[in-house]
């Protein structure tokens, strides 16, 4: 293999909020104006370098692309748990699928790899600013209700598109990391712990007089 890391991320949210349209403005740098409807499921792909505690990891990122309507739901929260990150997005100019973040929230606490998953909301269409209906101060609000980092973006003209992709594989990676440094304490994952280890001797004492 060519590179360190195959990083799974997932784009969720209503069909029609940009989806599509984000995932291909970060990978080719393009947009297209015609909606089509993503059916089931899609992805894009990137390769990239990403620096960590002065060493290069060479990272393959796999971008899955959803489906927003209810009917392809069944189908595509099968790819929740493989994933390791999601970039959930909404409409600024509309209501609705602003008022669908919380369901959206709920999707991933049910199926998700964990309770709380590195998630980065994105309130897309930002350059339609005479369309827009939900202001920043109301977005943020609801992000941080649900502990997410919240960032403005615009499938169009490229604005914060990459910035919410590499924002998510920083959190990502750090995560990694940390289970990595838990991995290699004494006693984890199959490491022996050192019988001389007096921890060890008074977590022993701690279990045996638990049990009495």
């Amino acid at each position: 293999m060519d590179y360190d890391y195959l990083i799974k991320f997932l784009a969720l949210g209503d069909s029609g909020v940009g989806k599509t349209s984000f995932l291909y403005q970060y990978t080719d740098g393009v947009f297209n104006a015609r909606f089509i409807s993503t059916v089931g499921i899609d992805f894009k792909e990137k390769r990239m370098l990403y620096q960590s505690k002065g060493r290069t990891h060479r990272v393959h990122l796999q971008l899955w692309d959803t489906a927003g309507q209810e009917r392809f739901r069944s189908l595509t929260t099968a790819f929740y748990r493989d994933a390791m990150g999601f970039i959930l997005i909404f409409d600024l100019t509309s209501e609705q699928s602003f008022l669908e973040i919380r369901n959206w929230v709920e999707q991933l606490k049910l199926h998700a790899y964990c309770d709380a998953p590195d998630v980065i909301l994105c309130g897309n269409k930002a350059d339609l600013e005479d369309r827009r209906v939900i202001p920043e101060w109301k977005a943020r609000e609801v992000a941080e209700k649900h502990n997410l980092i919240y960032l403005e973006t615009s499938a169009a003209t490229g604005q914060n598109v990459s910035r919410a992709v590499e924002t998510l594989l920083e959190r990502v990676m750090i995560r990694m990391e940390s289970a990595v440094d838990m991995a290699m304490l004494p006693g984890r994952r199959g490491r022996p712990r050192d019988p001389n280890d007096p921890d060890l001797n008074l977590s022993q004492h701690s279990q045996q007089c638990a049990c009495r």
